[in-house]
């Protein structure tokens, strides 16, 4: 199980420039749908990879998937040679994106961020309409799963503006 509060805290006390998409961000915006790990696009610039491998390197970051032994440095460049690593560290599952389907890198989708706040700490979440046009974009069968509660939260917000007219 993932130990969200850990790794978040770990990458906002670093000062990792990053964005939390995926399956934590819908559960940010309102869907009861559960994930297992933490999905972000980061900053893809020196000074934030070094912060990034700084930051993951108590939790002894290793690819997900790979054979046990299989020869893997968690340093500055890997990663800066790498873009997208699928982790598996002490503290549980991590998804660390240099770019994502139907959004690109982290100057790209920026913009398309609310602030969210979670065990005490504050970062950048991707906003509700970025989300689901990124899940659509990635075209797999548990992102079209999502889809349809994240699309009814759009609704109802847009259905319920936050400040009715008198």
């Amino acid at each position: 199980m993932t130990d969200f509060e850990a790794l978040l805290k770990a990458l906002v006390g670093a000062r990792v420039e990053f964005i939390v998409v995926g399956g934590l961000a819908g559960r940010i915006h309102g869907a009861a749908r559960l994930t297992e790990d933490i999905d972000v696009v980061y900053k893809k610039s020196r000074g934030n990879v070094e912060k990034l491998v700084e930051a993951l390197k108590p939790f002894t970051p290793y690819l997900r998937g790979a054979p046990p032994g299989l020869p893997f440095k968690w340093d500055a460049p890997t990663v800066w040679a790498g873009l997208n690593f699928t982790l598996d560290t002490s503290a549980g599952d991590i998804d660390l994106l240099g770019e994502i389907t139907g959004g690109g890198r982290y100057e790209d989708i920026e913009t398309d961020c609310v602030n969210a706040t979670m065990f005490g700490v504050a970062f950048k979440c991707l906003d509700l309409d970025k989300l689901i046009e990124v899940k659509r974009a990635a075209g797999r069968v548990k992102d079209f799963d999502a889809l349809g509660e994240l699309q009814r939260i759009q609704k109802e917000r847009f259905d319920s503006p936050s400040d009715p007219a008198p």
